[in-house]
Formats: C-alpha cells, structure tokens, sequence
C-alpha cells in the first residue's frame, strides 16, 4: 500500500530514501486496531506525504548553520575541548559531552575522532561533506526518544573507539576498518522509532513488511545510513568497488547488533577462542571481531559508572514502558518488559546484565586478554549488578510492608530512591 521506500543505486545496494520513514501515526494505529483496516488509501497517502516532508524538510529536521555548535561561550566549549582530550577514557560522561557542545555529541565526537584516527587524511576527506553527512546522522535520531537517539549513538561511537583501541585489535586493524566501526556506531540506530519489532510486525508497520519480519529495524537503519552517504557524496570520490565494499561491510556490521542473533554470535566466538584459530591477519576474522566490538558497544551501559548506567537504564525501560502504555491504549497484547506494572527497572536490568550483556563481555575480556579496560568493565558490571539487586530487595520489602499497612511510607519511599552500595 504504501509502496517500496528503496531505490537501488548503481552499487546494486538497495538504500532507503531520506525521510521516507512515516512516523508511526497513532491515529493511524486506532483506525486499525477499531476498524480492522487504515481508512482509505488516498488519506493514507496525503498523511504519509506530509509525514515524510516533515521528516525530510531540512527547517524542520532541525539542521541549521554551522554556526549553531558555537552559540555556547568560550567555557562551555573550552569544557568540551577537554573533555575531547580524554575521550579515550572510560568514564567518559556523554550526557555532559552533550551538553557542552549543545546537543551536537554525535557530530562533534565524529569529526574529532575522524581526524584523530587520520581518516580524513587516509580518504581524502572532504570536512565540509563529512560534516553534512554527520548532521543528516545525528538529525535522523528522534530526539523524543528517552533511549534510542543520538546521545545514544555518540556513546556507543564512544566505547567503539575506546574497543579499537585495544592492543589485540588494534595491531591489525586498518584505516578502512577503523571508519567501518566508527561509522556503524554512530549511525547504528538512525531513525529509530522507539518501539521494537514486535511492536512494527503486529501492528502490520509497512517496514515489517519490507523486510519480511527479519532484522526489521536493523535493516532500515542500515539502508537508511546508504542513502545519506550517497545522498551527501561522502565517498563519491573513492572507486566504486571500494564504496560497495564499505556499504556492503556497514551492513554487516549494524546487522550484527539485532539481539535476536546474540546466541549466533555468541557461540561463534567461544568456538573460536575455544579453538584459538583467530587470525586477525585475515580480513574475514578482523571484520567478525568488529562485529563483536559493535555488539559490546551497543550494550555497554551496565559496564559504565554507576551514575552513568543508571541514567541509561532508566531511559530504556522509558521507552519500554511507553510502547507498553501504547498497546494497552490499542489494545494490543504487552510485549515483555513493558508492562510498567509489572516489569521493574531493577528486575529488568538484573535479567539484562545475567542473559545478555556478561556472556558477551566475559567473552569480550577472554578475547582482549583481561586488559584494565576489560577488568574495569566487568567490575563496574558486577558493582551495578549489585545495586539493582539491592534495591530489586528493597522494592520487595517495601511490597511486603505496602501490603500490611496499606500504605508506603516517606521514609521507605526515600529509600527506594538512593542510590547506595550495598
């Protein structure tokens, strides 16, 4: 009905067309779920054409002049340009980064980093396109969105630097894959649109249907870093095998980041660290290990400081709960852990922690050869663990005693919210 966003470009890489994502309409949603059919196909068609000139218009994307990252004084940019210096370092704190440049993480970030790891240079560069193209980056994430946006990109870009820094991949890793695993990071989750797959397959979203209910989002966010790459010409000076070795490799890289292939992933690299037959000489395994860095980087936020995880976990169950408060609305059944009654922040994260992310970063610390980097993450991964348990008990407690006097306290609701070690 709404037709196929993509067009083929003369790689034979499908990519998608900017703002051709129509923002899910929840009047849109009502109709179906009321009716059992979205209206009429011309409203459907009038809506979806002003959605995706919002979308695309470059007023209302935001994008301004460049002069916009310097409206801050000379202090906040000074503060920034230091923290710059360190961003190497793992307590990097992205939520200040971001305030600093004024709201400008992502595209800051990039271009620092682009030029410290030499690329511009390397690949002949254009600033002024690279710039354009890290703008149409970062203005594609919704900044609605409590947890996928671009400060979420700029942190995952972040750990992706601090990864490729380490010396067991870094001793192999070439030019070409050091801007691959910057630029998957950073466009990893463009245009996400805060609710997840399930989400787009049950309410029929006509990118569930695009890519058959496989790697829905991942898929988009890949085609859709396609287009801004051709769209801006970033690349449109290197020979043509070359860019469709970089478009094909991006696609393989923020493939790799749908959870619904952690296990696949996982199993592929104990198998290799059992047999120890990596050779990251060879290209194949340097691109596999990548992939892993991405996956780490993605889901790095318990193994972050405290204050740091914190603030991300509770964004993320935000955006849990408000696609659950969207399906009871509707009438849909409530996907797991976004049901705000039940699914608590701890207890999602604690399951999160023991399922996803220590499998992954114990595998990670087995392949990097517990380097402090490592150490440090699994410490902080263990230390934030604890906490959630400790006020995961305390929630229960507080239950407990709800249901006896019938009411919670001051006092016992102040204690639900600190934020001690226990």
């Amino acid at each position: 009905m709404l037709g196929d966003a993509r067009v083929r470009g003369q790689t034979g890489v499908l990519s998608e067309r900017r703002g051709s994502y129509p923002f899910i309409d929840f009047r849109l949603l009502n109709n179906t779920t009321l009716s059992g059919e979205i209206g009429t196909k011309k409203k459907v068609k009038r809506l979806l054409s002003f959605q995706r000139y919002f979308h695309a218009s470059r007023l209302l994307r935001g994008i301004v002049p460049q002069a916009s990252l310097y409206l801050l004084d000379e202090d906040y940019l000074g503060q920034a340009r230091h923290m710059l210096s360190k961003v190497g370092m793992w307590d990097f704190d992205i939520f200040l980064f971001d305030r600093l440049t004024n709201g400008n993480s992502l595209v800051t970030l990039l271009c620092h980093l682009f030029n410290v790891h030499g690329l511009i240079h390397h690949f002949q560069l254009d600033m002024v396109t690279l710039h354009r193209f890290l703008v149409m980056v970062q203005e594609d994430y919704h900044s609605q969105n409590p947890y996928h946006n671009a400060v979420h990109a700029a942190d995952v870009t972040q750990a992706m630097h601090c990864y490729l820094r380490e010396p067991k991949l870094a001793n192999f890793l070439t030019p070409s894959d050091i801007m691959l695993g910057l630029l998957a990071a950073a466009a990893h989750d463009v245009d996400h649109p805060g609710v997840n797959q399930p989400f787009l397959i049950k309410t029929k979203h006509h990118l569930a249907s695009l890519y058959q209910n496989v790697s829905v989002l991942e898929n988009h966010h890949w085609r859709s870093t396609i287009g801004m790459l051709r769209e801006s010409r970033l690349l449109a000076h290197l020979p043509k095998e070359v860019t469709q070795d970089i478009e094909q490799q991006l696609g393989s890289l923020i493939l790799a980041t749908d959870i619904n292939r952690q296990n696949e992933f996982l199993i592929r690299l104990k198998s290799h660290l059992d047999n120890q037959d990596l050779r990251l000489e060879d290209a194949q395994d340097r691109h596999f290990m990548l992939q892993i860095a991405l996956k780490c980087a993605d889901i790095c936020n318990p193994c972050r400081l405290w204050d740091l995880s914190k603030q991300w976990s509770e964004r993320v169950c935000e955006e849990f709960y408000r696609q659950g408060d969207l399906e009871q609305k509707f009438e849909l059944e409530i996907s797991p852990l976004c049901n705000q009654q039940k699914d608590t922040i701890p207890s999602i994260q604690i399951g999160f922690m023991t399922y996803i992310v220590e499998p992954l970063f114990e595998r990670w610390a087995q392949f990097t050869g517990d380097t402090p980097l490592s150490e440090n993450m699994l410490n902080h991964l263990r230390r934030n663990k604890a906490k959630w348990r400790s006020l995961l008990h305390k929630q229960h407690s507080s239950s407990r005693s709800n249901d006896h006097s019938g009411q919670v306290t001051g006092s016992q609701e102040q204690t639900l919210n600190e934020e001690e070690t226990p």
